[in-house]
């Protein structure tokens, strides 16, 4: 192994979201994966113009890349791709797969609101790309909810290791959307902590969704939220 001779004086830096470290990494386990999302990640980021993606051809035509994905029990075009469908199944990038100059392309899109949003106007035709044309609907979980982790980091606040568990210890016990809809009622009722969340998730156990929704900005809703196991902590 060749020793890393050390960080110069003068750094570019690459951005990566703080929710990659607290709800990613610790679910990767493939290091292939983690260094093509990284790689990714790295890229897109560079990239200019709109919207932003990276294709299948350039990440495989990358020798840093390619050179890390070397294993002597696969090729490393076979590694990169493995990992990129890991990492789309995992939720970290969006895919799409297009015609380019005849030939089937794949691209590769951060999985966020935006891009979600993005690839579904450019799969009913109302944005074009250059040179290309929609192959197929490759467009991974295009419906799919976002997690509860990414949905508590982007409305309420940083996800630390102590809300992280408390998280994990909700899904345990509440649906899903229970908890991503708790998470807005807390918005909308401008309490953006956990024990407000928590103390909804339980009125909502405690007396049912009958209707399937959740109470909205009343008093009689936020006066049930008190009595709940976080009343106390709830500051109205």
């Amino acid at each position: 192994m060749k020793k890393f001779t050390g960080f110069p004086a003068r750094l570019e830096f690459t951005p990566i979201p703080n929710i990659f470290f607290s709800a990613l990494l610790p679910q990767i386990t493939d290091i292939g994966e983690l260094k093509t999302a990284l790689f990714v990640i790295a890229a897109l980021y560079r990239k200019r113009g709109y919207p932003r993606f990276v294709s299948y051809g350039e990440l495989a035509a990358d020798a840093g890349l390619m050179s890390s994905l070397k294993d002597a029990a696969m090729p490393a075009d076979e590694t990169l791709r493995s990992a990129l469908k890991a990492a789309v199944e995992r939720g970290i990038f969006l895919q799409l797969a297009v015609d380019k100059e005849g030939k089937q392309e794949v691209l590769y899109f951060v999985n966020n609101e935006q891009n979600r949003q993005i690839i579904t106007r450019i799969q009913n035709g109302e944005l074009k790309l250059n040179g290309m044309k929609v192959a197929g609907r490759e467009y991974v979980e295009t419906e799919a909810p976002p997690d509860i982790f990414i949905v508590y980091e982007q409305n309420i606040g940083m996800l630390t290791p102590l809300i992280a568990d408390e998280l994990k210890e909700a899904e345990k016990l509440y649906p899903a959307d229970w908890i991503r809809d708790a998470i807005k009622e807390a918005v909308n009722q401008n309490k953006r902590k956990w024990s407000y969340i928590s103390a909804i998730l339980e009125h909502w156990s405690a007396e049912g969704r009958s209707d399937g929704t959740h109470p909205r900005d009343s008093q009689e809703g936020g006066e049930r939220y008190l009595k709940q196991r976080y009343g106390h902590m709830v500051q109205r």
